[in-house]
């Protein structure tokens, strides 16, 4: 048998005594043997995994969150109901998430995904060492009021510094603070737009005209207003520089 199969492998060209298969590698992870490695197939599970929770991610744990409360706000303040369609809003929230998350993105990569791939780093360790720009950009943002919330909610005791804080109790923290942040900077755009409501109702209630309704009306007037002032761009940067405070 063993003489059949020596004559099998030279008749393939291939010689009987091969070096040893390169470890199989996915995610820059190799799937060695001995357990100290992922196995591949465990590899596509978490791969796939992230991948489901990704979009996730990006609304909650990324100024995605406050941009497209803003601009849900301004739209609803000017009342042209779908003008922008929601396509044009989620695209424009999405690359000016893209402009402020670069620097993050571009620390968590070389910090944590090139240590990982070079083997200078575990996948624990290189998660470690990602999470700590995220870490540093959600706390910049986070109120501490929030923090200590979800802190008693969790029965855990407060850190020493932000560098100590949790993700599982930061990422919440945030996305409150995104969502009260959001509403204060839309309250302030509906002030302008409700005067024009307010005016427009009481003119033509004072002549009588109730064949229209005054938020037809208004409408015209709110969209002249908001492109008089150039509204996008003044928007759009406030929004901005609100992250580079």
């Amino acid at each position: 048998m063993k003489t059949m199969l020596a004559t099998a492998l030279l008749a393939a060209g291939l010689p009987a005594a091969a070096a040893p298969a390169e470890p199989l590698s996915l995610l820059g992870i190799s799937a060695g043997k001995g357990g100290a490695t992922i196995s591949a197939p465990m590899q596509v599970i978490i791969l796939l995994t992230l991948m489901t929770l990704l979009p996730a991610a990006v609304m909650c744990i990324t100024p995605f969150l406050r941009i497209t409360v803003v601009l849900h706000f301004l739209r609803q303040a000017l009342g042209t109901q779908t003008a922008p369609s929601n396509q044009v809003l989620l695209g424009l929230a999405l690359f000016l998430t893209i402009l402020i998350m670069q620097p993050v993105a571009s620390d968590m990569y070389h910090q944590a995904w090139e240590p990982m791939e070079a083997g200078q780093l575990t996948a624990q360790q290189a998660m470690d060492a990602g999470a700590r720009p995220l870490r540093a950009f959600l706390v910049r943002f986070a109120r501490e009021k929030d923090i200590r919330l979800f802190l008693q909610l969790a029965h855990r005791p407060a850190p020493r510094t932000p560098a100590d804080l949790d993700l599982s109790v930061l990422i919440p923290a945030y996305i409150l603070s995104e969502l009260k942040t959001g509403f204060q900077i839309g309250a302030v755009l509906f002030l302008p737009f409700l005067v024009i409501d307010l005016v427009v109702a009481s003119v033509t209630l004072s002549v009588g005209m109730m064949q229209l309704p005054p938020v037809m009306i208004s409408a015209p007037f709110k969209v002249l207003l908001f492109v008089l002032v150039d509204g996008w761009n003044l928007v759009v940067g406030s929004l901005m520089k609100s992250f580079y405070q």
